[in-house]
């Protein structure tokens, strides 16, 4: 599993209600964030891509919590 936290590009606090979505190799996951600005997204660790409300946000070795900016 990956938590991903997405906060905001301007200042930095959480952002609540947005799509994220994972891509492996293998598989996809997504969901929207929490009030926390977090979501839990089942797969990994591996290599993937990460994207907030259909833009990608990173890309690389993916593991436990991952922190992005949307």
């Amino acid at each position: 599993m990956i938590t991903a936290t997405v906060l905001g590009r301007s200042n930095g606090r959480p952002l609540s209600g947005r799509r994220v979505a994972v891509h492996w190799s293998y598989t996809w996951s997504e969901g929207f964030t929490d009030s926390n600005g977090s979501v839990n997204l089942a797969g990994g660790p591996s290599r993937g891509k990460v994207y907030v409300s259909g833009t990608k946000v990173r890309e690389g070795y993916l593991s436990g919590h991952v922190t992005v900016y949307g």
